[in-house]
């Protein structure tokens, strides 16, 4: 199992299928309190659309309720950037890759020193997350 951590995300291998590491993501993160709003299946969509085909891929889209309603009462166009996206993808060796994306970095094009405390528990919620995955 290889980890490291990216500028805009926290990445790892698992030496886990697919549909497993799927799973254990979204249970790491309902731990951490995020619930998983929308899932792109992006080998589902290539196929309808562009009769492609492409390797298993999903974009979880997770939400912590708390911290978003903190951020939209501190910036309305934060939501732009909301929800923090997770993907997960079936690897060459037969694991999957699991990358979140890192709180702190998505707010760097935001100018709001108001959004800086509920960026960095999101971040710590995250990281926590990433932690369970990797440990």
């Amino acid at each position: 199992m290889s980890s490291e951590i990216r500028e805009i995300a926290y990445r790892t291998e698992v030496p886990l299928p697919y549909e497993e590491a799927v799973e254990r993501v979204t249970e790491a993160l309902r731990s951490e309190g995020f619930g998983v709003l929308t899932e792109i299946d992006v080998k589902a969509t290539l196929k309808k659309k562009l009769d492609a085909d492409f390797r298993k891929y999903s974009i979880l889209g997770a939400c912590n309720p708390l911290l978003a309603h903190k951020a939209l009462q501190e910036e309305l166009e934060i939501g732009l950037l909301l929800p923090c996206n997770v993907i997960v993808y079936g690897s060459n060796n037969g694991g999957s890759v699991i990358s979140i994306i890192d709180p702190i970095s998505m707010l760097g094009i935001v100018e709001s020193p108001g959004l800086q405390s509920v960026a960095d528990e999101a971040r710590s919620r995250l990281r926590r997350v990433f932690e369970a995955l990797t440990g």
